[in-house]
């Protein structure tokens, strides 16, 4: 029985029930008409399996969704099962090789046909389908099997002891798909499969009634929806483009929209858009975290497109000299001071909590110009024909084109970086691309965060839940996109190593929670100390909300749209 004790430890904050919230007042569905929102990274694919980014897993959300999710406060909580399945009420196995869900009786999809244990095992065929590329497939790591005994009951089998069997089905980045709508598009096909990636069929509180990619959608209260009552909206449009400044104010100053995501911006502006009054900033702290990525493989543009994604190694990124004088050379608390002021903290780690999984090895506060230049200089990186620039002992000169999303704040952090870069002697290109474009996930184009093609990118993303298991599985050799796999892949530097991936196997591995802990320390400090990112800040969510729209409760741990079936309109326009 101590498996078992150790197993309900781990997961000891879960609720029971889906959260309601008592200001969610009750009415006919749509009684208040229509809700505005407006992600500025406008959402390119309504497939999480898709797409990394988190505008297209969030915008999802609004239709599609898990078996759980994780609350406010990290909980997990179930969702479209009867409850969270643990091995004190049987749902897991005392062996930890198996979990089974319960489906609440009465689900139906929203084009009316019942949701059903089918779906289910059809999502896990998806998104494991051979030449499919899932942008969630590290989700899935460890399962053998699906069964499905009858219409409402879900057997997830795994191929050894699984002490944290949640990873599959739960959270935004991992929702059911409609086995009908999506049965003629596995593997290669998937992203052919248009109509379906941009109007999924899904159990949420909208439908999609249009779709215009790096644009807007269209939403209508789903008329299926479990909740009589719910939503209070009946209409949804969800506005993609621009850039924060501009969302934060439609919300807070000239009241046009209801909701804006994702407002990084400095704190004065976010101040002065308050001063507005149609609407407040909501935050909240979770894993986010801002970090510099290391290509581990060689971006010349000389070579094809499948040559960039596995020609090892960087001419020179991958030295621990490089990386750790770049980072050196970074003054994180000013960046926290000019990007973020209290919805940021300095960090030198990947995974920055919960605390039981966030290192204390490491510290990064203080800037080293100097120090970074002598570590070059010792490791023979010196600039042989004056012209301010280092070579590598091969000669290589000591150049980086240094991506990242277009945003004013990452753009302020761009331009800073190159100074401090260009100061210890490399040459620094910046290039800054629409957001839309870079975390689209598109196959077809160059310019995605997965493809990397440069030495150096910028951005931000988590993980669901307060587990980082399959988080940390993303630096794994076999998770990096390459062309086999549609550009889709969670190991967007394409780091490896053996040791590494040996790692993560033990923590896939360990039921003690104190162990999985340790073990998921080793594996931040191992990423990090071995050049696959360079963290920067510890980013607090922050996002706003008009006056007069009720119900909204920020969530950092799982889509920000989790709740907007609770979401109605209070007539409070101060």
């Amino acid at each position: 029985m101590k498996m078992k004790t150790i197993l309900l430890g781990a997961i000891a904050t879960m609720g029971t029930a889906p959260m309601v919230h008592a200001d969610a007042h009750e009415g006919d569905r749509g009684r208040d008409g229509q809700v505005n929102i407006i992600y500025w990274q406008a959402p390119s694919i309504m497939n999480p399996f898709l797409s990394g980014g988190t505008k297209d897993v969030e915008a999802a959300s609004l239709v599609l969704e898990p078996l759980m999710r994780f609350n406010e406060t990290g909980e997990i909580v179930p969702w479209l099962v009867d409850e969270v399945p643990t091995v004190e009420n049987g749902g897991v196995a005392e062996d930890l090789t198996s979990i089974t869900y319960k489906i609440t009786e009465g689900i139906t999809w929203s084009d009316g046909t019942p949701f059903t244990s089918a779906d289910v095992a059809f999502t896990y065929e998806y998104c494991t389908a051979e030449g499919g590329g899932c942008a969630q497939a590290t989700k899935f790591d460890g399962i053998t099997s699906v069964e499905t005994p009858d219409d409402l009951t879900v057997i997830v089998n795994f191929s050894s002891a699984t002490p944290y069997p949640y990873s599959a089905f739960n959270g935004a980045e991992s929702p059911i798909i409609q086995a009908a709508q999506f049965a003629d598009c596995l593997g290669p096909k998937a992203p052919e499969c248009t109509d379906q990636n941009f109007m999924p069929i899904g159990t949420g509180p909208f439908v999609v009634t249009d779709f215009r990619t790096n644009d807007v959608i269209q939403f209508e209260a789903n008329p299926n929806y479990r909740d009589a009552n719910k939503p209070a909206f009946q209409t949804v449009t969800l506005k993609g483009g621009g850039d924060a400044t501009a969302a934060g104010r439609a919300v807070m100053e000239t009241g046009e929209f209801d909701y804006a995501w994702n407002l990084q911006l400095a704190p004065d502006v976010i101040a002065q858009m308050q001063e507005g009054g149609q609407g407040v900033p909501v935050a909240g702290f979770g894993t986010l975290v801002e970090r510099i990525m290391l290509n581990n493989t060689n971006p010349d543009p000389s070579l094809s497109d499948a040559e960039r994604s596995v020609i090892r190694p960087h001419p020179f990124l991958g030295d621990p000299a490089v990386f750790n004088a770049l980072s050196m050379a970074i003054d994180r608390p000013l960046l926290v001071e000019v990007g973020y002021g209290q919805a940021g903290r300095v960090t030198c780690n990947w995974v920055p909590a919960p605390d039981l999984y966030a290192s204390d090895s490491m510290t990064c506060d203080t800037q080293d110009i100097e120090g970074a230049k002598a570590m070059l200089e010792e490791a023979g990186y010196v600039d042989t024909d004056g012209d301010g620039v280092r070579e590598t002992p091969d000669g290589v000169p000591m150049a980086m084109l240094f991506q990242s999303s277009t945003n004013a704040v990452r753009q302020d952090f761009q331009a800073l970086i190159k100074d401090w870069w260009e100061q210890i002697g490399l040459s620094v290109e910046l290039r800054n691309i629409d957001s839309s474009v870079f975390f689209g996930g598109d196959p077809g184009s160059p310019d995605t965060f997965q493809k990397f093609m440069a030495d150096v990118q910028m951005y931000a993303n988590n993980f669901p839940g307060t587990d980082p298991q399959a988080y940390l599985g993303n630096g794994k050799c076999d998770a990096a996109p390459t062309p086999d796999t549609q550009w889709q892949g969670e190991n967007i530097s394409r780091f490896c190593m053996e040791e590494y991936d040996a790692l993560h196997a033990e923590l896939t591995q360990t039921a003690d929670l104190n162990e999985r802990g340790r073990i998921a320390r080793e594996l931040n400090d191992m990423a990090v100390q071995n050049g696959m990112m360079i963290p920067l800040v510890d980013r607090g969510r922050l996002s706003a909300h008009a006056n007069s729209l009720g119900g909204v409760v920020l969530n950092t741990w799982d889509s920000e749209l989790w709740n907007v079936a609770d979401w109605y309109r209070t007539g409070d326009n101060r």
